[in-house]
């Protein structure tokens, strides 16, 4: 199967309401260490999200992803609407007139996605952010067999493991950073809400 744009307008909605159902837990994560407002941001998102899918008309993948990328940027609420902002505006990076997704194309969007992070942040894997869970789940994508559903459960697999594992680590960025090792056995929010992000997506395919 490939991704055509009634699939992909389906799995962006699932991970906008994947981001709206858990707003609650994922401010009360926040609220340990951070600002306490991760969830009501990740709820803007997962508004705007499924606004932008409902109004898609003519836009090309690569249009619709940069159009909403920039629109989750001017998510009021922190950093989570720039970040988000760049890890989803940067699943179109590569796109231009396709339309369907192949699985060979869906690797190199979350390899895209992944590129884009890593020129805004320098986070890596145990600094407690949602590189966490982000970066395991494009490297499980890559190494995937070319099924598309393979794909997405690798990836959501894996983010939801990164997001788990961040528990263990001492926060070296945001606000929580401060609290040094009382941050130990919280899980980071932003890996939260990124497993869920890639959980969501995944899910009306899998």
């Amino acid at each position: 199967m490939n991704i055509d744009k009634q699939v992909l307008s389906e799995m962006l909605s699932s991970a906008a309401e994947s981001f709206i159902a858990h707003s609650d837990e994922l401010s009360e994560i926040d609220s340990k260490f951070g600002d306490g407002d991760h969830g009501i941001t990740v709820k803007k998102i997962g508004n705007l999200i499924e606004e932008k899918v409902e109004s898609w008309e003519t836009e090309t993948f690569g249009e619709f992803f940069e159009d909403l990328g920039m629109a989750i940027m001017g998510v009021n609420g922190g950093s989570a609407g720039p970040l988000y902002g760049t890890l989803i505006g940067g699943l179109g990076v590569d796109l231009t007139d396709e339309i369907e997704i192949d699985a060979e194309l869906l690797k190199e969007m979350f390899a895209s996605c992944l590129s884009e992070m890593e020129d805004i942040t320098t986070a890596k894997v145990g600094d407690k952010t949602m590189m966490d869970a982000l970066i395991p789940a494009v490297e499980a994508a890559q190494e995937a067999e070319d099924s598309i559903p393979a794909i997405l459960r690798a990836a959501a697999e894996a983010a939801r493991r990164g997001a788990k594992e961040s528990e263990k680590f001492v926060s070296k960025f945001g606000r929580a950073k401060s609290y040094k090792e009382q941050t130990i056995g919280t899980p980071d929010a932003g890996a939260m809400s990124t497993a869920l992000f890639f959980e969501g997506f995944a899910k009306p395919v899998m």
